[in-house]
């Protein structure tokens, strides 16, 4: 049973440093991180439910945390606001 185990992890990491496929989360690892509109955009998606795992990952690797606190905050406080005006405009348009 144990040589499963080593098998499966020995063929994970070999896809890893393989040289002849790709890696997408590697696009930026040199560059300085993510952009704005990245973390808007990867805030946005996870908000939603909708991050792709590709995306989560690079999020994880590259961007750092407190830009993603901040900008979930913001998002937070814009999501609220807006469902507290649908819901006053729907409140005065019912009277």
């Amino acid at each position: 049973m144990e040589d499963g185990n080593e098998n499966a992890t020995t063929g994970h990491e070999a896809e890893k440093g393989s040289p002849d496929a790709p890696d997408p989360t590697r696009e930026q690892e040199d560059g300085k991180g993510l952009g704005a509109l990245q973390v808007v955009s990867s805030v946005f998606a996870a908000g939603l439910g909708v991050q792709s795992s590709r995306n989560r990952e690079r999020d994880f690797r590259q961007g750092r945390a407190g830009t993603f606190i901040v900008a979930g905050i913001i998002f937070t406080a814009l999501f609220i606001g807006a469902v507290l005006t649908v819901v006053k405009l729907v409140l005065a348009g019912a009277g």
